[in-house]
């Protein structure tokens, strides 16, 4: 039984079958997979999978990616459509949100400020109705940190996470899972992989990312949320631990975080 906490099945690399990848999924064991919006004009189609496919959740935010065409309109629709959703058994989180300062025309220092506005207010509207964060850090950990400890939501996941071992226990102790997918199938990625093995796993889950961060046996190809059992096979290896307590122990973690996961 895994959960797959990250996986964009809307992602147009699926050419509109995401509930067929969320079948193969189920045949592969994963019992539940968790679809994060990424802009106010996605928040339906996430919704509308999830109820389709039965082993399906979703979240709803804005990524920071999607930020320099987002509008203050936007984050109005999304508190609205996040109180509307708390009737939804499917509805889990608040994500995709957080920062990215990687791509270069996100770090502008107009952009840097816009995107921290967006993460801040998806925060609050986080804190609001007591929900956890998917969050997006890419070149931006302590930056998001700062944020998440002064605005603090019902915890949440620390999506890919690729940081220092000081930065995971600074999420860990804001109340954060780390998700951990295919970069650590690299034997090159020693500083995950070494995360990987060193960290409690009761602060570990597991995703995909799926189409995206495909693992080394995939690379360069597209990602699917059937992959999700041989990822964590693989970090029952690198754990010394067996398929099965990876998999639970993984599991266990993402129904602790997102307690509005359905069963």
């Amino acid at each position: 039984m895994w959960i797959d906490t990250h996986c964009h099945l809307d992602a147009h690399e699926f050419a509109g079958d995401g509930v067929g990848q969320a079948v193969l999924a189920r045949q592969q064991g994963v019992t539940m997979i968790v679809i994060p919006a990424v802009e106010a004009a996605n928040f339906a189609t996430v919704a509308t999978l999830a109820g389709a496919a039965g082993n399906a959740s979703y979240a709803l935010g804005i990524h920071p990616i999607y930020v320099p065409h987002a509008t203050e309109d936007d984050l109005l629709i999304l508190r609205r459509q996040v109180a509307a959703a708390m009737a939804d058994p499917r509805f889990v989180a608040l994500g995709e949100i957080g920062l990215d300062f990687f791509i270069p025309m996100l770090t502008e220092p107009a952009m840097r400020e816009k995107q921290i506005h967006f993460l801040r207010e998806q925060l609050k509207i986080a804190r609001e109705f007591e929900l956890p964060v998917l969050l997006h850090v890419r070149r931006s950990q302590d930056v998001v940190l700062k944020h998440v400890r002064q605005i603090r939501p019902a915890g949440g996941i620390s999506h890919a996470f690729n940081g220092s071992m000081q930065q995971a226990q600074a999420y860990i102790d804001a109340g954060f899972k780390l998700g951990f997918g295919g970069a650590m199938t690299y034997t090159r990625a020693l500083q995950i992989r070494r995360l990987a093995t060193e960290l409690p796993l009761s602060a570990i889950v597991l995703e995909t990312d799926a189409p995206d961060i495909a693992p080394s046996w995939i690379h360069p190809g597209r990602n699917s949320p059937d992959q999700l059992p041989r990822i964590g096979a693989e970090l029952a290896q690198l754990r010394g631990l067996s398929v099965q307590e990876v998999a639970q122990a993984t599991s266990a973690n993402a129904r602790a975080v997102l307690g509005r996961l359905p069963v």
